[in-house]
């Protein structure tokens, strides 16, 4: 067999997990129920949020707060301060792609 297979939890509470972490790429998967977010951080690497079901509320930098529904993906530039969180629905569910992997990025 030469692919590899992933998974990813299936879940209706508050959920962060890793699917891939290797040289290449990181893919993680958020569940964020109402309420819910991350600590503010900043981008450790390219980021690209594709929002798989409610809504995601980011600010980014100093900017105003944008929200991004379902069908969204968002491009987050290399060390931009980011605050993520779900302030609009019952819940959010995104993955998170960094490219390339945070470990390249210096």
């Amino acid at each position: 067999m030469l692919e590899k297979l992933f998974g990813y939890t299936l879940k209706t509470e508050k959920t962060i997990e890793k699917i891939v972490d290797d040289a290449n790429v990181n893919i993680n998967h958020m569940v964020l129920p109402n309420g819910e977010g991350l600590p503010e951080h900043f981008a450790n690497s390219n980021v690209y949020m594709i929002v798989t079901n409610g809504t995601i509320t980011l600010q980014l930098d100093e900017q105003e707060k944008h929200r991004y529904d379902k069908g969204s993906i968002i491009n987050i530039p290399f060390k931009t301060k980011m605050n993520v969180f779900n302030d609009s629905c019952d819940l959010t569910e995104i993955f998170v792609v960094k490219a390339p992997a945070p470990s390249s990025m210096k």
